[in-house]
């Protein structure tokens, strides 16, 4: 695994790539997180090389360590201390889940514990897990309990919730993450501090031009990468559009197998990628062309 993450950073031109990489979050197609970083790999990826495999120099790496059991979200938050993580982020259990915030916190609070040098992250996402508990309630008086609490990935589209997470918390020096890739633009104007999602691994270009446009002010040029970003994925989300289109999709723009998902999900269909392929080069989001379908088949 960790060779394919090392070429596939290395294999996207610099301005489709991000500095930081968050390592088994929700495009991971299964709910048991096996622990498949080693300090090796670690190392390589915030240092810059593997030994005889240069790899992309990444400025941090968190690693997701959510799993239904309380056990063993805290022994994969032991195991990422002790391979040199820099953070680690939980998933709400989603099979019994907690039912208001003082069930959620304590569950959160003893995977931190298992790591307490680690920054340790929230990851919201309500449509997956089923846990509505607003990300707002969560946040009050939560590093009160959690010492090591450090931001939120808030992957949901109430931008009211979202907004006053950064609202009442203006005096921490919390990370707001922001997970719904087609509405970022709206998330910096409440204050998002970065991104995490799953169309980054291909419309990194397009999203870098949407930040700088955004850093300089030019909301006009912002909206416009925005809307063009909107565009891919309204069209392909009228496909049908989940973990299996997204692993085809980084397939046909890295030519690196993802390899196929796990049941019961399905293998994108040739008609999908076809589509997905000329949209991306009628968009002219890429900053390539050439579009590796070739190891299609493999996935």
């Amino acid at each position: 695994m960790f060779s394919r993450l090392c070429q596939q950073l290395n294999g996207l031109p610099e301005e489709e790539t991000s500095r930081s990489c968050c390592c088994d979050h929700h495009t991971n197609d299964g709910a048991r997180r096996d622990q498949l970083f080693s300090h090796r790999s670690v190392c390589g990826l915030s240092r810059g090389s593997t030994g005889s495999e240069e790899c992309l120099w990444l400025d941090q790496v968190v690693i997701h360590v959510g799993a239904l059991s309380l056990k063993e979200s805290q022994e994969l938050a032991q195991h990422a201390a002790k391979i040199g993580a820099d953070g680690i982020a939980v998933i709400a259990p989603f099979f019994l889940k907690p039912w208001n915030k003082d069930n959620l916190v304590n569950f959160l609070k003893e995977v931190a514990a298992a790591a307490p040098a680690l920054p340790f992250y929230y990851y919201h996402i309500p449509a997956l897990t089923g846990v509505k508990i607003r990300a707002e309630e969560l946040l009050d008086g939560i590093q009160d309990k959690i010492p090591t609490f450090q931001g939120l990935k808030f992957s949901d589209t109430d931008l009211l919730d979202f907004g006053q997470c950064v609202d009442q918390n203006q005096q921490r020096q919390f990370a707001f993450l922001f997970g719904v890739d087609e509405q970022l633009l709206s998330a910096l104007v409440m204050g998002a501090t970065g991104a995490v999602g799953s169309t980054y691994n291909y419309l990194g270009r397009k999203t870098n031009q949407m930040l700088e446009a955004f850093e300089r002010k030019d909301f006009s040029s912002a909206l416009n990468h925005q809307f063009c970003i909107q565009r891919f994925i309204n069209f392909v989300v009228k496909l049908g559009f989940g973990v299996s289109q997204t692993k085809a999709i980084m397939t046909l723009v890295s030519g690196i197998p993802m390899g196929p998902p796990r049941l019961p999900l399905q293998k994108a269909s040739r008609e999908f990628t076809d589509n997905a392929k000329a949209k991306l080069k009628s968009l002219d989001v890429l900053s390539f062309t050439d579009l590796k379908d070739g190891n299609l088949e493999a996935s």
